[in-house]
């Protein structure tokens, strides 16, 4: 469905097993014919061989791959916007499901784009899709394989920061409301040295007790609330007109007590 609805493949036919319960799949068959997708029944058999054994629920689409930014594309996309770039840079993922789960938060906390490494197109969309929620479909994705992109979404003022353990400001003691990249390692090998050598600030996540680090989804999930929240508060507080944002400026956490 959110394929259908994101309009970002090119789908050539949505396939019904023959006996599935139609009457459950009736929006997706709605918007196949709105969209002029041809609706084909089929034997379940066909279905599960063309899912390679995966589940499917007796529908499925055949269609072209999901499309990948470029770098410039990923620039051009930033000019367009209407309000502060919010961009989440990834890398060292080792895991399908937690790359899914790191697109669901990212969509939900109202990030733009999401800029992977190209060894990641090579996971199973099945397996990042699912954990996703749709966010797969919907998040524009972007393919970055050097520094060229990020150094040219700097020249426009967007800063990039790079969440690593150990650094001296927390998640909470930066304006995460100005255009920005947030970049972020999986657990194994962090963030590569090409990208922290750019990094305008590097941030971590103040923590208690004896865990040294957290996955990828879940480092990922807390900074991206932040964003999300300090956003919210600026809108619901304005700065006053013309007034430059101080360099240590932040956005105190709102207290236990409110609702």
């Amino acid at each position: 469905m959110a394929a259908l609805r994101s309009r970002q493949r090119r789908i050539d036919v949505v396939l019904v097993a023959h006996g599935a319960h139609v009457e459950k799949l009736d929006e997706v068959l709605a918007l196949s014919n709105e969209l002029g997708v041809p609706v084909k029944t089929v034997d379940a058999k066909e279905l599960t061989s063309l899912a390679h054994g995966a589940s499917h629920g007796g529908i499925l689409a055949v269609c072209s791959p999901k499309p990948r930014l470029s770098g410039t594309q990923i620039v051009r996309l930033v000019d367009d916007l209407k309000e502060p770039p919010f961009l989440l840079l990834l890398e060292g993922v080792d895991d399908a499901r937690n790359l899914g789960f790191t697109l669901r938060t990212a969509e939900a906390c109202g990030a733009h784009a999401v800029m992977i490494k190209k060894h990641l197109w090579d996971f199973d969309p099945v397996e990042v899709a699912r954990p996703s929620s749709g966010a797969y479909e919907r998040l524009p994705l972007a393919q970055v394989e050097d520094v060229d992109a990020l150094r040219e979404l700097q020249k426009r003022g967007v800063r990039i920061y790079g969440c690593i353990a150990g650094a001296k400001r927390a998640i909470y003691d930066v304006d995460l409301t100005r255009p920005m990249v947030i970049a972020i390692g999986g657990e194994k090998r962090g963030l590569s040295g090409a990208v922290r050598s750019i990094c305008d600030r590097f941030v971590t996540i103040p923590t208690v007790g004896g865990a040294s680090s957290l996955s990828l989804s879940h480092a990922g999930a807390i900074v991206m609330a932040e964003v999300l929240r300090q956003r919210r508060a600026a809108h619901a507080m304005p700065r006053t007109p013309g007034a430059p944002p101080d360099e240590g400026e932040t956005h105190p956490p709102p207290s236990a007590l409110q609702s």
